[in-house]
């Protein structure tokens, strides 16, 4: 039989993916999966449908995490963080071939979304021993003290990923959080989540320790709310939510007088190289007065 003849009466192995929570790639606790498919309705995979209880798990595993990663020196999170791009360097093709399925762009668009992304997480992990220096201050006081402005991780973070920028978007809103010394809870792309799932394999292998980041697959509307009423998460990025749910999550945040971002109603443009702005959302300020020795 030639090859061509034998790969057409071959039967297509479906993946069904899992989540990444704490280190490990668990089924959801809901056993809920649903189908990923391109702009055109062809059939790509399997992703696991998070519930509530996953959530939760996550959120436990991120705040397990935090002492470690915010305790680490900054320089060794940038180290930790630039191994993470040097995979993604390695599994380029990969990810230029699922951005391409995912997001319906040609493959000269998916290399450079892919390369942009993989330069965005370099940007970032550059700036993890830096953000010490830029933003805070030894403070001019009258009287015998030294003063010491001093920026500090946040804590867990839930994020709601970017829903059309499957790979680029994500990395921008997570990086950041990483960066700063937070740890994070990620709810990706629903549409979209392969790159999400091949990155959540990324981190599993890389340096980061478990739990640092945790890779949800699911809705936001359904998965945003919960995030956002957990007593044990920090802040919010609603990114991922519809400008109407982002009124309730911020009303189910109130409760526990978390942190919300402001993000416009439409999705921004990704390729521009940021600013400060995502890694001072998720540092809170620290002031020390010592005084001064006789």
């Amino acid at each position: 039989m030639s090859d061509s003849k034998q790969s057409e009466s071959r039967i297509s192995v479906a993946k069904t993916y899992k989540l990444y929570i704490g280190g490990a790639f668990p089924r959801s606790e809901s056993g809920r999966v649903y189908p990923v498919t391109d702009p055109q309705g062809k059939f790509l995979a399997n992703a696991a449908h998070a519930s509530r209880k996953d959530v939760r798990d996550a959120v436990v595993a991120a705040r397990k995490a935090f002492p470690g990663w915010s305790g680490a020196t900054a320089y060794n999170r940038g180290q930790v963080l630039y191994r993470v791009a040097e995979m993604l360097e390695g599994r380029r093709e990969q990810f230029v071939s699922e951005v391409a399925a995912s997001e319906g762009v040609s493959p000269s668009q998916a290399e450079s979304l892919v390369d942009a992304a993989i330069d965005r997480w370099v940007w970032y992990a550059g700036w993890t021993d830096k953000i010490a220096s830029v933003l805070g201050a030894a403070n001019p006081v009258a009287g015998p003290y030294f003063s010491f402005t001093v920026p500090e991780p946040t804590g867990v973070v839930g994020v709601l990923a970017p829903q059309e920028s499957s790979l680029l978007g994500l990395v921008s809103v997570l990086a950041p959080v990483l960066a700063g010394g937070s740890t994070a809870v990620v709810v990706s792309s629903a549409e979209r989540p392969l790159p999400a799932i091949t990155l959540s394999e990324v981190l599993a292998t890389s340096d980061l320790p478990g739990g640092v980041a945790n890779v949800l697959t699911g809705r936001a509307a359904e998965l945003g709310p919960w995030l956002a009423s957990h007593g044990d998460v920090n802040a919010l990025d609603p990114t991922g939510a519809t400008p109407e749910d982002r009124i309730t999550l911020a009303r189910e945040a109130a409760g526990t007088v978390k942190r919300v971002l402001t993000v416009p109603d439409a999705e921004p443009d990704w390729t521009p190289t940021p600013d400060l702005s995502r890694l001072r959302r998720y540092l809170e300020t620290k002031t020390v007065w010592h005084p001064l020795g006789v």
